[in-house]
Protein backbone atom coordinates (compact mmCIF):
# COMPACT_ATOMS: atom_id res chain seq x y z
CA UNK A 1 0.00 0.00 0.00
CA UNK A 2 1.21 3.60 -0.91
CA UNK A 3 1.64 6.04 1.65
CA UNK A 4 0.51 9.67 1.78
CA UNK A 5 1.21 12.60 4.76
CA UNK A 6 -0.02 15.54 3.49
CA UNK A 7 -1.92 18.15 5.19
CA UNK A 8 -3.05 20.93 2.51
CA UNK A 9 -3.65 24.98 3.67
CA UNK A 10 -7.37 24.65 3.68
CA UNK A 11 -10.15 22.43 4.91
CA UNK A 12 -12.12 22.31 1.81
CA UNK A 13 -8.25 21.05 -0.10
CA UNK A 14 -8.21 18.26 2.94
CA UNK A 15 -11.46 17.03 2.51
CA UNK A 16 -11.30 17.32 -1.20
CA UNK A 17 -7.81 15.23 -1.46
CA UNK A 18 -9.31 12.44 0.23
CA UNK A 19 -12.25 11.98 -2.27
CA UNK A 20 -9.39 12.99 -5.52
CA UNK A 21 -7.86 9.68 -4.13
CA UNK A 22 -10.80 7.83 -4.41
CA UNK A 23 -11.66 8.92 -8.06
CA UNK A 24 -7.84 8.54 -9.19
CA UNK A 25 -7.94 5.41 -7.98
CA UNK A 26 -11.09 4.49 -9.93
CA UNK A 27 -9.17 5.71 -12.87
CA UNK A 28 -6.36 3.99 -12.92
CA UNK A 29 -7.99 0.28 -13.82
CA UNK A 30 -6.63 -1.91 -11.36
CA UNK A 31 -6.33 -2.19 -7.60
CA UNK A 32 -4.58 1.00 -6.21
CA UNK A 33 -4.47 1.05 -2.82
CA UNK A 34 -3.25 4.35 -0.47
CA UNK A 35 -3.11 5.25 3.30
CA UNK A 36 -3.51 9.11 4.07
CA UNK A 37 -2.79 11.01 6.87
CA UNK A 38 -3.07 14.44 7.84
CA UNK A 39 -4.17 16.80 10.55
CA UNK A 40 -6.29 19.93 10.49
CA UNK A 41 -4.06 23.22 11.39
CA UNK A 42 -7.78 25.28 12.76
CA UNK A 43 -11.12 23.90 14.18
CA UNK A 44 -13.47 23.04 11.70
CA UNK A 45 -16.82 21.08 11.44
CA UNK A 46 -17.31 18.35 8.86
CA UNK A 47 -20.77 16.98 8.22
CA UNK A 48 -21.78 14.35 6.19
CA UNK A 49 -23.25 13.60 2.60
CA UNK A 50 -26.64 13.95 3.47
CA UNK A 51 -26.78 15.90 6.75
CA UNK A 52 -28.42 18.76 7.83
CA UNK A 53 -25.80 22.04 8.65
CA UNK A 54 -28.64 23.20 11.07
CA UNK A 55 -30.06 19.80 12.60
CA UNK A 56 -26.32 18.70 13.88
CA UNK A 57 -24.47 22.31 13.84
CA UNK A 58 -24.53 25.13 16.29
CA UNK A 59 -24.43 27.32 13.12
CA UNK A 60 -24.19 30.49 14.88
CA UNK A 61 -21.54 29.01 17.37
CA UNK A 62 -19.06 28.69 14.68
CA UNK A 63 -20.25 31.93 12.81
CA UNK A 64 -19.43 33.59 15.66
CA UNK A 65 -15.97 32.03 16.18
CA UNK A 66 -15.19 31.96 12.01
CA UNK A 67 -15.06 28.66 12.47
CA UNK A 68 -16.09 26.65 8.84
CA UNK A 69 -18.78 24.41 8.25
CA UNK A 70 -17.83 21.63 5.14
CA UNK A 71 -19.78 18.84 4.03
CA UNK A 72 -17.79 15.35 2.80
CA UNK A 73 -18.42 13.11 0.44
CA UNK A 74 -19.38 10.32 2.74
CA UNK A 75 -21.80 9.35 5.29
CA UNK A 76 -22.20 9.60 8.75
CA UNK A 77 -22.67 12.42 10.98
CA UNK A 78 -21.11 15.78 12.14
CA UNK A 79 -17.15 15.79 13.59
CA UNK A 80 -14.98 18.73 14.72
CA UNK A 81 -11.51 18.81 13.78
CA UNK A 82 -8.54 20.34 14.34
CA UNK A 83 -5.28 20.23 16.04
CA UNK A 84 -4.84 17.07 17.95
CA UNK A 85 -7.54 15.47 15.93
CA UNK A 86 -5.70 13.12 13.68
CA UNK A 87 -7.07 12.54 10.17
CA UNK A 88 -6.48 9.15 8.24
CA UNK A 89 -7.88 7.85 4.60
CA UNK A 90 -7.62 4.73 3.29
CA UNK A 91 -8.74 3.76 -0.41
CA UNK A 92 -8.90 -0.15 -0.45
CA UNK A 93 -9.55 -2.34 -3.33
CA UNK A 94 -13.02 -4.27 -3.38
CA UNK A 95 -10.93 -7.50 -4.17
CA UNK A 96 -9.23 -7.63 -0.47
CA UNK A 97 -12.68 -9.64 1.02
CA UNK A 98 -15.80 -10.34 0.03
CA UNK A 99 -18.30 -7.99 0.43
CA UNK A 100 -16.88 -5.38 0.95
CA UNK A 101 -19.36 -3.74 -1.57
CA UNK A 102 -22.04 -4.19 1.43
CA UNK A 103 -21.87 -1.16 3.90
CA UNK A 104 -21.51 -3.24 6.87
CA UNK A 105 -19.18 -5.32 5.58
CA UNK A 106 -16.98 -2.50 5.09
CA UNK A 107 -17.29 -1.32 8.20
CA UNK A 108 -16.52 -4.47 9.85
CA UNK A 109 -13.40 -4.88 7.87
CA UNK A 110 -11.75 -1.72 7.98
CA UNK A 111 -12.67 -1.03 11.72
CA UNK A 112 -11.29 -4.31 12.73
CA UNK A 113 -8.10 -3.40 10.67
CA UNK A 114 -7.71 -0.11 12.46
CA UNK A 115 -8.20 -1.50 15.74
CA UNK A 116 -5.86 -4.25 15.14
CA UNK A 117 -3.45 -1.73 14.49
CA UNK A 118 -3.90 0.74 17.26
CA UNK A 119 -4.27 -2.03 19.79
CA UNK A 120 -0.53 -2.87 20.46
CA UNK A 121 -0.40 1.13 21.97
CA UNK A 122 -3.98 0.69 23.88
CA UNK A 123 -5.07 -2.57 24.42
CA UNK A 124 -8.86 -1.59 26.02
CA UNK A 125 -9.84 -0.11 21.97
CA UNK A 126 -12.68 -1.73 20.42
CA UNK A 127 -15.39 -1.57 17.92
CA UNK A 128 -18.14 -0.35 19.14
CA UNK A 129 -21.71 1.42 17.39
CA UNK A 130 -22.00 0.99 13.47
CA UNK A 131 -18.66 3.08 12.97
CA UNK A 132 -17.21 3.96 16.05
CA UNK A 133 -14.03 3.09 18.06
CA UNK A 134 -13.96 3.46 21.73
CA UNK A 135 -12.29 2.46 25.19
CA UNK A 136 -14.55 1.58 27.40
CA UNK A 137 -18.19 3.67 26.69
CA UNK A 138 -15.71 6.36 25.50
CA UNK A 139 -15.68 7.24 21.91
CA UNK A 140 -12.34 7.78 20.26
CA UNK A 141 -12.53 7.65 16.72
CA UNK A 142 -15.37 8.96 14.34
CA UNK A 143 -15.56 6.89 10.74
CA UNK A 144 -17.40 7.42 7.37
CA UNK A 145 -17.00 5.69 3.79
CA UNK A 146 -17.94 5.85 0.15
CA UNK A 147 -17.97 3.14 -2.42
CA UNK A 148 -17.33 3.06 -5.82
CA UNK A 149 -17.09 0.23 -8.37
CA UNK A 150 -13.69 -1.54 -7.23
CA UNK A 151 -12.59 1.26 -4.54
CA UNK A 152 -14.01 2.10 -0.90
CA UNK A 153 -12.84 5.40 0.16
CA UNK A 154 -12.71 4.32 4.27
CA UNK A 155 -12.10 7.56 6.31
CA UNK A 156 -12.25 9.13 10.12
CA UNK A 157 -11.04 10.75 13.16
CA UNK A 158 -8.54 9.30 16.14
CA UNK A 159 -8.76 12.16 19.31
CA UNK A 160 -5.65 11.98 21.17
CA UNK A 161 -4.88 15.22 22.30
CA UNK A 162 -8.25 17.47 21.26
CA UNK A 163 -10.15 19.90 23.24
CA UNK A 164 -12.93 17.64 23.93
CA UNK A 165 -15.10 20.44 25.06
CA UNK A 166 -15.14 22.34 21.46
CA UNK A 167 -17.13 19.35 20.61
CA UNK A 168 -20.16 19.99 22.81
CA UNK A 169 -19.63 24.11 21.74
CA UNK A 170 -20.35 23.73 18.10
CA UNK A 171 -22.15 20.09 17.94
CA UNK A 172 -25.93 19.85 18.79
CA UNK A 173 -27.45 16.54 19.94
CA UNK A 174 -27.50 13.93 16.79
CA UNK A 175 -29.93 12.77 15.16
CA UNK A 176 -28.94 9.27 15.06
CA UNK A 177 -26.90 7.77 18.21
CA UNK A 178 -25.70 4.72 18.87
CA UNK A 179 -26.93 2.22 21.61
CA UNK A 180 -23.59 2.15 23.22
CA UNK A 181 -23.95 5.99 24.04
CA UNK A 182 -26.89 5.53 26.69
CA UNK A 183 -28.24 9.34 25.83
CA UNK A 184 -25.09 10.73 26.74
CA UNK A 185 -23.82 14.37 25.79
CA UNK A 186 -20.78 14.85 23.60
CA UNK A 187 -18.69 15.54 27.26
CA UNK A 188 -19.49 12.26 28.67
CA UNK A 189 -19.25 10.61 25.77
CA UNK A 190 -16.01 11.46 23.85
CA UNK A 191 -12.38 10.80 24.95
CA UNK A 192 -8.71 11.10 23.79
CA UNK A 193 -6.33 8.40 23.47
CA UNK A 194 -3.31 8.03 25.74
CA UNK A 195 -1.17 8.26 22.74
CA UNK A 196 0.76 10.70 20.38
CA UNK A 197 0.32 11.45 16.89
CA UNK A 198 3.25 9.87 15.64
CA UNK A 199 2.82 6.64 17.96
CA UNK A 200 -0.66 6.45 15.74
CA UNK A 201 0.89 7.38 12.19
CA UNK A 202 3.16 4.30 13.09
CA UNK A 203 0.33 2.03 14.10
CA UNK A 204 -1.47 3.00 11.07
CA UNK A 205 1.68 2.63 8.69
CA UNK A 206 2.27 -0.44 10.37
CA UNK A 207 -1.00 -2.02 10.42
CA UNK A 208 -2.06 -1.41 6.56
CA UNK A 209 1.68 -2.21 5.44
CA UNK A 210 1.74 1.19 4.03
CA UNK A 211 5.47 1.06 3.26
CA UNK A 212 5.56 2.71 -0.27
CA UNK A 213 5.57 6.78 0.43
CA UNK A 214 4.14 8.92 -2.57
CA UNK A 215 5.40 11.93 -3.69
CA UNK A 216 2.68 13.42 -5.90
CA UNK A 217 -1.06 14.15 -5.38
CA UNK A 218 -3.61 14.91 -7.67
CA UNK A 219 -3.33 19.14 -7.55
CA UNK A 220 -5.96 19.47 -10.54
CA UNK A 221 -8.43 17.27 -9.85
CA UNK A 222 -8.58 18.98 -5.70
CA UNK A 223 -8.83 22.12 -6.99
CA UNK A 224 -11.19 21.84 -9.49
CA UNK A 225 -13.58 19.72 -6.84
CA UNK A 226 -12.89 22.65 -4.26
CA UNK A 227 -13.72 25.29 -7.00
CA UNK A 228 -16.89 22.79 -8.17
CA UNK A 229 -18.19 21.25 -5.20
CA UNK A 230 -16.79 22.04 -1.93
CA UNK A 231 -17.13 25.64 -1.78
CA UNK A 232 -20.55 25.83 -3.67
CA UNK A 233 -23.99 25.47 -2.78
CA UNK A 234 -24.96 23.33 0.18
CA UNK A 235 -21.05 21.86 0.23
CA UNK A 236 -20.64 24.54 2.71
CA UNK A 237 -22.62 26.45 5.20
CA UNK A 238 -22.68 30.36 4.98
CA UNK A 239 -19.86 31.86 7.68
Amino acid sequence: MRYLNLTLPSVAENIALDSALLDEAEAAGGAVEMLRIWESPELAVVVGRSSRFEQEVDLDACRRQGIPVMRRDSGGAAVVIGPGCLMYAVVIGQHRTPGLRRVDAAHCHVLGELARAIRPLVPAITCNGTSDLAVGDRKVSGNSLRIKRRHILYHGTLLYDFPLDRIAQLLRTPPRMPDYRDGRPHGDFVANLPVSAEELTDALRTGWRADQPRDGWPRDRVARLVTERYLEGDWCAPR
